[in-house]
């Protein structure tokens, strides 16, 4: 599958690779993740100037009206240099929900504001026992006159420690994994009895554990329908996966990139790595993973543009199938540069950090090859998973 981008699309490619050739390389990145803050506000504001953060949006606010296509264009770009700005969190979770289920009134105050660049969002919807389930939800919204008091703790809030606000789902009557019963608030970061507990990820992002007691939030502050907040979440879950597809297309795209240099330039026994037999089958393998990947992370992506019937289904395809292959290519390119592969000096174990922390967002590959079987009605066994992973893209509907 080859996607032909519109003269638009293809010199917002352009203007982002030239950007983050000249002002984000790998060093400026080591240097951005070791600060405090943890993200250049510098950077931010340059995507900001050069459109990236309007660009998944309406013409409206200086966007070019294709969401999905532009989320892939600008996350994949941002998976090859490994970009820490919390562009996913605001633009394609929070923005994109914010545009899909936000009212008239609602778009019209916080969309221009995160297209400009001047606030950052984050998205808390996961809860400890919740796993990867988006209608586990304990936490609760209670309605007092005008207002909500939400109560309860969300995990693993990536980009909470940045974010001006947040969207927050809560329960409003149901047990716990009801379905229905659950809608989404927008939540101010700085609002009085929400704490924040902050870490630092694995790939070098920023993450939070919020506590809400009695946090009161407007009513006109809730995102969509009452009690619909699942069906709101799960169309942002297939956003989600295909922008994070994407990102991580890119990162494999320079690993194998980087690796293919290695053995060219990497002498043993007096001769290049690269004349080795079983290290070109290797590298052989790591560019059929990556080709498959771009096809399928292409197929999601128009399928979701286009609003295709089975769309879901297919992002889980794609999640478990390309989750899997970015973790092949990682494995390899980090043994076939040997013990520097890991070290931090080293680019290669960066990607593969980020990989990692991509395979587990949303739901890991085993997670989405189950839910994938459970949609098209096959066995959970074991035997079962060869079948679905030997399925082509084209044939995922």
């Amino acid at each position: 599958m080859d996607i032909q981008f519109t003269a638009e699309q293809d010199l917002l490619r352009g203007s982002l690779q030239r950007l983050l050739r000249d002002q984000y390389d790998f060093e400026a990145r080591r240097k951005i993740i070791a600060t405090e803050h943890g993200f250049s506000q510098k950077h931010w504001e340059a995507f900001a100037e050069l459109g990236l953060l309007a660009a998944p949006f309406s013409e409206e606010v200086g966007g070019l009206g294709d969401s999905v296509l532009a989320n892939m264009i600008i996350m994949q770009e941002f998976g090859r240099h490994l970009v820490v700005e919390p562009f996913f969190e605001t633009v394609v979770l929070a923005g994109g929900i914010i545009d899909q289920a936000g009212t008239k009134a609602q778009r019209e105050e916080f969309l221009p504001e995160i297209a400009a660049g001047k606030a950052t969002w984050a998205l808390a919807w996961a809860e400890t026992r919740s796993r990867y389930d988006l209608n586990h939800v304990a936490t609760t919204a209670e309605r007092h006159g005008q207002d909500y008091a939400i109560s309860g703790d969300k995990a693993v809030v990536i980009g909470a420690p940045w974010a001006d606000r947040l969207i927050v789902s809560a329960r409003i009557s149901g047990d716990p994994r009801d379905r229905g019963g659950v809608s989404l608030f927008i939540v101010d970061r700085q609002s009085a009895n929400l704490h924040l507990q902050s870490f630092k990820t694995i790939d070098g992002r920023r993450a939070a554990e919020i506590s809400l007691k009695g946090v009161r939030v407007p009513a006109s502050r809730m995102l969509g329908e009452e009690g619909e907040g699942v069906t709101i979440l799960e169309a942002a879950r297939d956003r989600a996966i295909a922008a994070l597809c994407a990102e991580a297309v890119g990162a494999m795209t320079e690993l194998n990139s980087a690796t293919l240099e290695y053995t060219k330039t990497r002498k043993q026994f007096g001769v290049a790595l690269g004349t080795f037999q079983v290290l070109q089958h290797r590298m052989v393998d790591m560019f059929i993973a990556l080709q498959e990947s771009i096809s399928l992370t292409q197929h999601l992506n128009l399928a979701l543009a286009e609003n295709e019937p089975g769309s879901s289904k297919l992002a889980s395809a794609a999640k478990s199938k390309i989750g899997d292959a970015a973790r092949l290519v990682g494995e390899q390119a980090i043994q076939i540069h040997g013990g520097m592969g890991m070290s931090d000096e080293l680019n290669v174990g960066h990607y593969f950090k980020r990989i990692a922390a991509i395979n587990v967002q949303f739901g890991d590959p085993t997670y989405h090859l189950m839910r994938y079987a459970r949609e098209m009605g096959l066995s959970h066994s074991t035997s079962a998973a060869p079948a679905i992973r030997a399925r082509q893209p084209e044939e995922v509907s």
